[in-house]
C-alpha cells in the first residue's frame, strides 16, 4: 500500500497533485483537494466489514469509521495489523460511528406520507460528541497527528467545536475554536469549554469565523479541521458506507441531508463516486440537499433563483463568477443567514464546488424548508423515541416536500440523515408549550 494515497485538485483539468503529508487545504491555485487512492479495493472487503461488526476486542473494528479503514487508508498502513492501527489511527475507544445506522420510524413515515418500509432515518447524534462531526474529526485528527500538528483550529456553529475539543483533549493537543459571538446553542458551546478548547469570539457570522480560523491555521501553525480539510471528508464518507452496509449494499433511491457548509453532501458524493468506480455499487442513489429558507445559498444558485442561471458543476467548469456575484449581492443587500437551526446557518458554504460535483454525479436536487417545518420534523422524530436537533428536521420535512412535489416517488427507498442530537434545550420546550404547533404536547395545569 505504500505510495497509494495522494492529494489532487478536484478540478479534472488540473494536474496539481500533492504528497499525502501536505497540510494546505487548498492548492496553490485555490482549488479544493481530494484524497485519492491508486489501488482499487476488492468488494470482498464487504464480508470483512460485516465480520468486524463482531469487533473481537478491537476498537478499530468497533469504530463505525475505522471498520471501513481500507477505504480511507491515507495513512498507508497494514490495516490488519492492530499495533500499527493503534500507532496511527485516532479513535475515542471505537465510539465514533459505532451506534450509527438507519432505522425505521413509523410516525415520521406517516407524517411524510411514505411507507414505513421505504423510509430509513439514520441518527448521527449518537456519536460521542452528539453529531456527525465525529466521523470526520477522527480522520482529520489522525492526519494532524500523522504530520505532527500540535494545535487544531476550527470555526464552528457549535457541533464542530464540541467534536474538535473532544478529540483534541483525548489526544493531548491544543484546540482553538472560532465562533460567531452569540449565535451558538449553549449546549454546544459548553461542550467546547468542557473539553478545554480556547474559544475565540468573532463579531460576525460563521463565514467570518471560518475566515479568521483559516488565517490562524496558515499563520500560527494551526491545523484546520473544518470540512474544507479533505481528510475530514474521508471520515464522513462512512455515513453512507454504514447506510449501504445495513441495507446489504442494496442501493436506495435517495440519500437526503441538511445543507450547511455542504461537507456531508461532498463526502457522500465522493463515497458514491468511488464505490461506483470500484464496482461496489451498480446504481447511483440521488442526493437531496435541504437548506433552511434563511440560509439558502445552494438552493438559490442551483435552482436558478439568482440571475436566472442554474449553477452546475459542468464537468469541472462551474461558473464561479455567478457565486461571487451572489455573495456580492448578499453583502450589498445586507443579507445574513438567519435561522433557528444554527447548525446550518451558513451563507457561504465552503464546500460548494464539491457539493455541485456530488449533485451532478447523482442527478441530485436541492430545496428549502422553513424553520417551523424543521421544528415539526425534529418533533416527530422525537415521538419515535429518537433525538435530533432542529437542523436534522430538515431531512424529514425535505423528504415530505419532495414527495409532495412528485420528485421523490412514494415507492422510492429513501435514507434521511439526522445529523445531530438536540443541544438547544429551549427549542423543544418552546415548541411543545405552543398548542398551535402540529406535534405539541403542552403541559397541563
Amino acid at each position: 500500500m505504500q505510495g497509494d494515497a495522494y492529494l489532487k485538485s478536484i478540478f479534472p483539468d488540473s494536474d496539481l497533485e500533492y504528497s499525502i503529508e501536505n497540510t494546505d487545504v487548498l492548492s496553490e491555485k485555490g482549488h479544493m483537494l481530494d484524497v485519492k487512492y491508486k489501488n482499487r479495493p476488492s468488494d470482498k472487503l464487504k464480508e470483512v466489514f460485516s465480520q468486524r461488526r463482531n469487533p473481537q476486542g478491537s476498537i478499530f473494528n468497533e469504530s463505525g469509521v475505522w471498520r471501513f479503514r481500507e477505504l480511507l487508508n491515507f495513512c498507508q498502513i497494514d490495516t490488519e495489523n492492530l499495533e500499527e492501527c493503534s500507532k496511527y489511527l485516532v479513535s475515542l475507544d471505537g465510539a465514533e460511528g459505532r451506534q450509527s445506522k438507519p432505522y425505521h420510524m413509523s410516525k415520521a413515515a406517516e407524517f411524510i406520507g411514505i411507507s414505513n418500509d421505504n423510509l430509513w432515518l439514520q441518527p448521527e447524534g449518537y456519536n460521542p460528541s452528539g453529531s456527525f462531526k465525529d466521523n470526520g474529526m477522527t480522520t482529520a485528527v489522525t492526519h494532524a497527528k500523522m504530520v505532527g500538528a500540535t494545535k487544531i483550529v476550527c470555526a464552528s456553529t457549535g457541533n464542530t467545536s464540541a467534536s474538535a475539543g473532544m478529540f483534541a483533549a483525548n489526544e493531548g493537543i491544543n484546540c482553538d475554536v472560532y465562533i460567531p459571538a452569540g449565535q451558538i446553542a449553549p449546549g454546544k458551546l459548553s461542550q467546547a469549554y468542557q473539553f478545554g478548547a480556547q474559544i475565540v469570539e468573532v463579531d460576525g457570522n460563521f463565514d467570518d469565523a471560518l475566515k479568521q480560523s483559516l488565517d490562524d491555521a496558515k499563520n500560527h501553525n494551526g491545523y484546520t479541521v473544518n470540512s474544507v480539510n479533505p481528510f475530514r471528508i474521508e471520515g464522513q464518507k462512512t455515513i453512507p458506507f454504514r447506510a449501504l452496509e445495513y441495507l446489504e449494499w442494496e442501493v436506495p433511491d435517495w440519500i437526503v441531508y441538511p445543507g450547511g457548509a455542504l461537507g456531508n453532501t461532498s463526502s457522500c458524493g465522493k463515497a458514491l463516486m468511488e464505490l461506483y468506480e470500484w464496482g461496489w455499487i451498480k446504481k447511483i442513489p440521488r442526493i437531496a440537499v435541504i437548506n433552511s429558507e434563511g440560509a439558502s445559498t445552494l438552493s438559490d444558485l442551483y435552482n436558478g433563483k439568482f440571475e436566472g442561471e442554474e449553477l452546475r458543476w459542468n464537468k469541472g467548469k462551474p461558473n464561479a463568477e455567478l457565486i461571487t456575484r451572489y455573495y456580492d449581492h448578499l453583502d450589498n443587500q445586507g443579507i445574513r443567514p438567519k435561522t433557528k437551526a444554527t447548525a446550518i446557518q451558513i451563507g457561504r458554504p465552503a464546500n460548494i464546488f464539491k457539493a455541485l460535483r456530488a449533485l451532478e454525479f447523482t442527478n441530485g436536487v436541492s430545496t428549502t424548508v422553513s424553520d417551523s417545518e424543521m421544528l415539526d420534523g425534529m418533533s416527530v422524530v422525537g415521538l419515535n423515541g429518537f433525538d435530533c436537533e432542529m437542523a436534522s428536521g430538515a431531512s424529514v420535512v425535505g423528504i415530505k416536500k419532495l414527495i409532495n412535489e412528485g420528485i421523490i416517488k412514494k415507492d422510492d427507498v429513501v435514507v434521511g440523515i439526522l445529523t445531530g442530537r438536540q443541544k438547544d434545550a429551549m427549542l423543544p420546550v418552546d415548541y411543545h408549550q405552543n398548542p398551535q404547533n402540529r406535534f405539541a404536547i403542552p403541559p397541563k395545569n
